[in-house]
């Protein structure tokens, strides 16, 4: 499967998993809060940090009433209100970005905030809940820049609609994004083998948007299955007010993450079978070879009390188990040592 271009990251099989540290709203209405967030992304060696951006009058209904999975029991609709990014902010979270050397990213939720995003993002995330808001992604297709979807809360008939409706409008630079919409997502229920489904069943990259409370489970299990993206919340500080905080990851824990995944790529290695470098001093002291149990006079036919198969650790090594037999009856045409190894070099075969 193509790998796609995301900024200056090359994202997809065979390149290290692209991170997106998920700020969304966290930052709490304070622009210095986001650029700390910002910093505890670069610390922790993410490749992207990415915010939310959206207005309440788009997203939900006035009267929307309360939300049972918050403490908040205000309206969610004033809640939503209180964590609006101002458009302000986007050119300067964008500059210090650039500065610190970190992919700038954010959630457009509607027209207007994908209009605002337009010039600063090199790609478009979309959430779990906007991903079957079909003429929105016909709107975000229109501008040419890949695709990241979340799939929440969605079936995959659903999602095959979604996708169908984004190769219609030419998006061939697309990744699907396994996600639980659970805040938090109980580990017995994110269910990671998902990520390699998405990738069987719709040709294109996949990864996970975790919600789950651990650092590194689900995101190096994704990893291990062939994820090309994770995404994982994380703030500043869990104690602090509102309603992402308490789920998200600290600092240290998502640099934990990071580590972790890099680790699962090193692990995993290219899959391919040979010898390497160290296993050397192994392979020459410990595979079993045949070996002289005594010494061996030069002229001596060998016998099956001269040798045995054993690891021949520093004496020089024999040959390999399975000429054990053939060994048997030939001439010594050397003095052999008690416990060297026997080789061609040293014995001549009856019918030699």
């Amino acid at each position: 499967m193509n790998t796609i271009t995301i900024g200056d990251r090359v994202v997809g099989p065979g390149e290290p998993t692209f991170i997106i540290a998920e700020a969304g709203s966290n930052h709490n209405g304070d622009l210095e809060i986001a650029k700390e967030l910002i910093d505890a992304a670069v610390n922790a060696g993410a490749d992207a940090v990415k915010f939310q951006t959206f207005r309440a009058e788009d997203l939900y209904v006035e009267d929307s009433g309360e939300v049972e999975y918050l403490e908040d029991k205000r309206d969610i609709y004033e809640i939503i209100e209180s964590m609006e990014m101002p458009y302000e902010w986007i050119p300067e979270l964008y500059d210090y970005c650039q500065e610190q050397g970190i992919l700038f990213m954010s959630t457009p939720f509607d027209e207007r905030s994908a209009k605002e995003l337009a010039e600063y993002v090199p790609a478009w995330k979309v959430a779990s809940y906007t991903s079957s808001h079909v003429p929105f992604l016909r709107h975000l297709a229109g501008t040419d820049k890949p695709i990241i979807m979340s799939t929440g809360a969605h079936e995959l008939e659903e999602i095959h609609e979604s996708v169908k409706a984004l190769r219609e409008e030419g998006v061939n630079k697309l990744v699907l994004l396994h996600c639980v919409a659970a805040y938090p997502t109980p580990i017995s229920d994110i269910n990671v083998r998902v990520v390699k489904t998405l990738y069987e069943e719709f040709k294109v990259l996949s990864g996970l948007s975790d919600h789950t409370l651990n650092a590194t489970t689900a995101p190096t299990a994704a990893v291990a299955l062939g994820a090309s993206v994770i995404e994982k919340h994380f703030t500043l500080d869990k104690e602090m007010e509102g309603p992402d905080h308490e789920f998200a990851l600290e600092p240290d824990e998502l640099a934990a993450m990071v580590s972790a995944i890099r680790d699962t790529e090193r692990a995993l290695g290219d899959g391919k079978k040979r010898e390497i470098e160290v296993e050397s001093e192994l392979r020459r002291t410990a595979r079993r070879r045949i070996q002289a149990t005594r010494e061996i006079t030069e002229g001596s036919q060998i016998e099956q009390n001269d040798i045995r198969v054993l690891r021949p650790g520093n004496q020089s090594a024999g040959l390999a188990p399975k000429f054990r037999d053939d060994v048997i009856g030939c001439k010594a045409t050397t003095k052999i040592r008690k416990g060297e190894g026997i080789t061609w070099e040293n014995i001549e075969q009856p019918n030699d």
